[in-house]
């Protein structure tokens, strides 16, 4: 799996590590980022397809 590095704002670590964790909803950082990105990214696919921007599949 490729290693991505990214500047991430103290303000947004900290809420993330609040969803971290043993108490948390993640098991840690990168599955937390990893799951944020797949719902962005279908987000996103919905709204294009809505708009009619996505091209059909073959």
């Amino acid at each position: 799996m490729p290693k991505i590095s990214v500047e991430v704002p103290q303000e947004l670590l900290e809420d993330l590590d609040e969803h971290v964790g043993e108490d948390g909803k993640f098991v840690n950082r990168s599955e937390a980022i990893r799951a944020s990105m797949r719902k962005t990214l279908d987000l996103l696919d919905d709204i294009d397809s809505r708009q009619g921007r996505l091209e059909e599949e073959t």
